[in-house]
């Protein structure tokens, strides 16, 4: 997976605000009424959205948008059209696909009893899905815990979720530009119910104790490696899972 995320915090105010207009018509951002698009106008739109997460997945957030103007088959200039800077492209697509993951989720912790169960059909299906290739840098970047020294050079804990004194809540780490999870009301739902997930099966002893939501999300992410034949990447990311869960779970001595 590759993520960069230098621009990040600069999509915000655009994408909550005039990219709405601009993906669905007019783009003015100005209060008008927005019409509906035309047909060929949709088309393009959806080509260039599977486009983006096609590319974007493959090469990261960091990929050109003349690559996926190539992929969706359209002129640069379509893709501005809808999208006028890449970094509202980026904000709608990681939205998507925390959406679909935070809804993935949900489905584990309502239709799964056993928390393990529970934690590790999410996992899976969302693996499975490839949208661990699709998370917002922002939200791997959950309150990693700063550099201990153990006074031999020390080197970096965990990944935990920092909590406010006496609280449950998570504490999230501020990005680039001073944006913070806490902003994206998106990847708090997602951090929100995986937390749940993780809670449950800890509670219940079939977890780690040492296990945080930032690594559960990282090995959604690792968990999902680009390869050139699609049945191949199936089999390794299965396979890697497998591995991964084992480490996940607690084992009493």
């Amino acid at each position: 997976m590759h993520i960069q995320d230098s621009h990040w915090s600069s999509a915000s105010a655009v994408a909550t605000g005039g990219a709405a207009d601009t993906a669905v018509g007019n783009g003015r951002g100005d209060g008008a009424r927005t019409a509906p698009l035309r047909v060929d106008a949709q088309r393009n739109l959806e080509h260039v959205l599977r486009a983006a997460r096609e590319v974007f997945g493959e090469l990261g957030y960091g990929a050109p948008m003349e690559d996926v103007a190539r992929r969706a088959r359209v002129g640069v200039g379509t893709v501005y059209r809808r999208f006028p800077s890449k970094d509202v492209l980026v904000r709608r697509i990681a939205e998507e696909e925390t959406s679909r993951l935070t809804d993935q989720a949900r489905a584990a912790l309502g239709q799964e009893d056993e928390p393990w169960s529970a934690l590790s059909r999410f996992l899976r299906t969302s693996v499975a899905s490839g949208a661990g290739r699709l998370l917002p840098p922002q939200v791997l970047r959950v309150g990693v815990a700063e550099e201990q020294s153990d006074g031999t050079g020390g080197e970096a804990r965990v990944p935990q979720q920092r909590a406010q004194p006496g609280e449950g809540e998570l504490r999230l780490l501020p990005g680039e530009g001073g944006a913070s999870v806490e902003d994206d009301a998106g990847a708090s739902a997602l951090l929100e119910v995986v937390g749940r997930l993780v809670e449950r099966a800890r509670a219940a002893g079939q977890l780690r104790p040492d296990v945080s939501v930032a690594d559960v999300l990282l090995v959604i992410a690792t968990s999902a490696p680009a390869l050139p034949d699609a049945a191949q990447q199936a089999a390794a990311s299965a396979r890697l899972l497998d591995i991964l869960l084992e480490g996940l779970r607690f084992r009493s001595m």
